[in-house]
């Protein structure tokens, strides 16, 4: 495959499927039914369209009657020529159709060139939505919500596929598809997810161990649905790879009802698992938001401007009245578990970016015009965030909050409580406590946030992206199970003493011996959970950080 070949597929979310899936699918799609019709939307190179075929003929289906049965749809025309051509050297046939799928019409509207069909097969382009935009975006909007589903602008391209699709499925169909993992987890997805328990009688989920497609870091999952009317729970099935398919068997599976709302990540635990944690943090726990305020941090439309070293910023001669200190972009430098004036010192001497340029007054100085004029000469003037201000270079800075939160990790999230009193960008968020929560709760929760059940919760609410980076948005993060503040107390008393041993551990990266140390006063002391319980916990995490990331 040549590179611009492949930067093309890639282009369009096009990562083709192993023939293995391909061939799951289509056996469980078709049956033992040589009448069964099948719609792959987005065929590309034929893969779904083959294997549906083969099963066909295997079941009885005239050779010369498949392109009755056998539907797909694709817009580039060089895929449907590969599919046409891959196929007759099979001796197969299917009925193919050059267009966008959002463009053609359900059979309960006028005009479509598609019948009813028995079965929906493939795997929809996953197109994210910074790329999915315009007239595209739209049309997919608006076949979605023929069908009922209103997505939001964050909704990427595979969502709006997959709801246009089952409009052309009978109402006792069957879907088999195979769709990103985020369908699971991601806030956009939530009308998915909704529609798929209100739309048929059984939904069915694999689960893959390991990464199946050699061109993508995307996680995936096979999407088996079938019937009408609605249900309450499905059936979740784990396997390591694409070749461990065939060695499923009818009830090899755990039976789960996923929550009414929201990300469905927990119920990829156990049952034991998803009730020790349910249990514990309706019990012991709070939200994050029960403490104060997820924030923001100031968005510059620049940081690589607007954050300064302390070299730069003697360079310009600009006075501590024209900048104001901030914790440097990013959280490299958050190694412990807090952000000291020392800290803070130890940055500016070695070069981070630790002021941020914020006169206090809008007078416009000879120092201060030669920095700007920079920043005009490469056009950080007409950046959008910038063009939409008076004056440009003064962004709006967040106060001061009383902890960092880290949304963005590999690890786990952490709160850093910030003594150094500084502002902050948008590379972190800020929790401000509330006026009710004393010193106490400040100095402990970035301690006490560092136990099994605060992370379990983290890889529940947040999202998952490539590379194994975990996510928490504000409203994630508010959601956040920390210790409510009778056990905060009670471990914290405990743990007190021992904060700057910790403290010292966590900044050298022993951060699991601090987990341990965390977990033996708040999970086993102060909360008195059973053995078996923090087992199920400790598992659960595992479990989940491993599949984020591709272990």
């Amino acid at each position: 495959m040549s590179r611009e070949v492949d930067q093309s597929r890639k282009a369009r979310g096009a990562f083709f499927t192993p023939p293995a899936i391909a061939e799951y699918l289509a056996a469980w799609a078709v049956g033992d039914d040589p009448s069964s019709t099948v719609l792959d939307p987005t065929c590309g190179e034929a893969v779904f369209l083959l294997a549906a075929a083969r099963r066909l003929r295997q079941v009885g289906c005239p050779t010369d009657e498949l392109d009755e049965h056998v539907f797909g749809v694709d817009l580039h025309p060089e895929s449907l020529a590969t599919a046409l051509t891959l196929l007759r050297d099979e001796g197969l046939d299917a009925h193919l159709i050059e267009d966008d799928f959002f463009n053609i019409a359900t059979p309960a509207q006028l005009g479509s060139p598609l019948p009813e069909v028995d079965a929906v097969i493939g795997n929809p382009p996953f197109v994210r939505y910074q790329e999915h935009r315009g007239e595209a975006r739209r049309r997919a909007a608006q076949a979605a919500l023929a069908q009922g589903v209103q997505l939001s602008g964050l909704a990427s391209s595979w969502a709006a596929l997959l709801v246009h699709a089952c409009g052309f499925l009978k109402q006792e169909g069957r879907l088999a598809m195979v769709v990103p993992a985020e369908l699971l987890t991601v806030q956009y997805a939530e009308p998915i997810r909704r529609w798929l328990r209100e739309r048929f009688a059984a939904v069915h989920l694999v689960m893959f161990e390991r990464l199946q497609f050699a061109d993508a870091l995307e996680k995936v999952v096979l999407l088996v649905a079938r019937g009408s009317g609605g249900c309450e729970s499905f059936s979740l099935y784990q396997v390591e790879n694409a070749q461990d398919l065939a060695k499923l068997r009818p009830f090899d599976h755990l039976n789960v009802t996923p929550p009414d709302s929201g990300k469905w990540t927990d119920v990829l635990l156990t049952s034991s698992q998803r009730r020790a944690f349910r249990q514990v943090t309706s019990e012991s726990f709070v939200p994050l938001a029960a403490y104060g305020t997820v924030e923001l941090g100031t968005v510059t439309g620049a940081n690589d401007f607007f954050a300064l070293s302390d070299e730069t910023r003697l360079t310009y001669r600009l006075n501590e009245g024209q900048v104001t200190r901030i914790s440097p972009p990013g959280t490299r430098h958050l190694r412990g578990l807090a952000f000291t004036e020392q800290d803070w010192e130890d940055c500016r001497r070695v070069g981070d970016a630790v002021w941020l340029l914020y006169p206090h007054s809008a007078d416009m100085t000879v120092q201060l015009q030669r920095y700007v004029e920079v920043g005009e000469q490469r056009g950080i003037d007409k950046a959008y965030k910038c063009r939409i201000r008076t004056p440009w270079w003064r962004p709006p800075v967040v106060t001061a909050p009383d902890l960092f939160f880290t949304y963005m990790s590999h690890r786990y999230p952490r709160l850093i409580q910030n003594r150094a009193g500084t502002t902050f960008l948008n590379s972190m968020h800020g929790v401000r406590l509330g006026s009710d929560h004393d010193r106490m709760v400040r100095e402990a929760l970035p301690l006490l946030c560092l136990n099994t059940v605060t992370m379990l919760g983290a890889e529940v609410n947040g999202r998952s992206y490539g590379g194994g980076i975990l996510k928490m948005e504000p409203r994630e993060a508010a959601q956040l199970p920390l210790p409510g503040p009778i056990v905060l107390r009670r471990a914290w008393t405990a743990l007190r003493p021992q904060a700057k041993e910790l403290d010292a551990l966590l900044r050298a990266g022993a951060w699991e011996s601090v987990v341990a140390r965390v977990d033996e006063e708040l999970l086993v002391k102060a909360i008195n959970l059973q053995t078996d319980a923090t087992g199920d916990l400790i598992e659960a995490l595992s479990s989940l950080r491993e599949r984020r990331l591709g272990g």
